[in-house]
């Protein structure tokens, strides 16, 4: 593929915009019919392989977290996400949007976010009912040699 193909690529598909890496494991949790499908399609076909479920065993490089304001704590939540990510993996936390059932204030996902010991590096659109915050552990540099 050539370098404009690449980059082509990279404006048409979400998922490559989104930092997805061909052979990452990405592990989604909080499935369910309201999702956005197309986002999920782009990923795997960024990655090169299907998500893995709430049921994996091992750790994944990315998880794609679908959370609403009723699926309980969302602290707990990022907390329990942050055990199944690789050391200086990423968590995509995503919320419905505005006005859409379910919807997280901002000031309650960077709250927990920091409660979780995480810190928010950016905010995009993730599809038409859905908003993704990218989440990181702020120890989560460089591994040192």
């Amino acid at each position: 593929m050539s370098a404009t193909a690449d980059h082509a690529e990279e404006r048409t598909n979400p998922a490559a915009r989104l930092g997805f890496e061909p052979g990452q494991v990405v592990q989604e949790i909080g499935y369910d019919d309201d999702v956005e499908q197309e986002l999920r399609e782009d990923i795997e076909a960024v990655i090169g392989q299907e998500l893995v479920d709430e049921d994996y065993d091992d750790v994944a490089d990315v998880v794609v977290l679908w959370f609403r304001d009723e699926d309980g704590d969302l602290t707990d939540a990022l907390v329990d996400a942050i055990g199944l990510i690789e050391e200086g993996g990423q968590i995509w936390l995503m919320t419905p949007k505005t006005g859409r059932d379910g919807y997280i204030e901002p000031s309650d996902i960077n709250e927990a976010a920091q409660t979780a010991g995480l810190s928010q590096t950016r905010s995009i659109n993730a599809g038409k009912d859905w908003v993704g915050s990218r989440l990181v552990s702020p120890k989560a540099g460089k591994p040192k040699r």
